[in-house]
């Protein structure tokens, strides 16, 4: 018996992110989950070292390298379609757990369970929250990434999700903030 998961999960490098806007370099959801279990792994450490916290950190790499895997079949919601409204919200839940489902059914029975935390777990943990902040981080860093292109198409973008990032109220997504983004703005010399 053949078992599609993991080529499925290979698709993920095709699936283009920030479709409503001009982009003068396209990002795929492969790379974006890559980035964002990079950071979610540096604001699981700082949380556990600078603030006390007691998070697993290996699952955070874990949720973030499967947090956008539902996109394999549903493709990208832009973040103003996906969040107009709480309907529109509650129905794209319906239609990314419908996905996972599929997905999971792409396994043997046996490793279901390993994976279905995985691609269903969005709770309020502290894990979950340090991948939703790792992965508004890095939509931050794709907004300067297009505005050192002279790409002013994501000014607004920055500003939001900066706010955004702000609002969560998360100490190591404001110290990522302060001490290692203002890196990602520097020339590769500079750095």
């Amino acid at each position: 018996m053949s078992f599609s998961f993991f080529a499925m999960l290979s698709r993920m490098k095709n699936i283009r992110r920030w479709a409503l806007m001009r982009n003068t370099r396209s990002e795929n959801i492969c790379e974006h989950s890559h980035e964002v279990a990079v950071v979610a792994h540096a604001l699981a450490l700082l949380t556990n070292r600078h603030y006390g916290g007691n998070v697993d950190v290996n699952r955070c790499v874990l949720l973030a390298v499967y947090h956008d895997v539902p996109e394999i079949l549903t493709g990208d919601m832009p973040t103003p379609v996906k969040y107009y409204n709480p309907a529109i919200r509650e129905a794209y839940r319906q239609v990314e757990r419908s996905a996972c489902d599929k997905l999971l059914e792409m396994l043997p029975e046996d490793l279901r369970e390993d994976y279905s935390p995985l691609l269903l777990s969005e709770d309020d943990s502290a894990e979950w929250r340090i991948v939703k902040a790792a992965d508004k981080i890095s939509a931050l860093i794709k907004c300067l990434e297009e505005l050192s292109q002279g790409n002013r198409e994501f000014a607004s973008a920055r500003k939001a999700t900066e706010q955004s990032i702000r609002g969560m109220d998360l100490p190591a997504a404001n110290e990522f903030l302060e001490k290692y983004i203002p890196a990602y703005e520097l020339p590769l010399d500079d750095q």
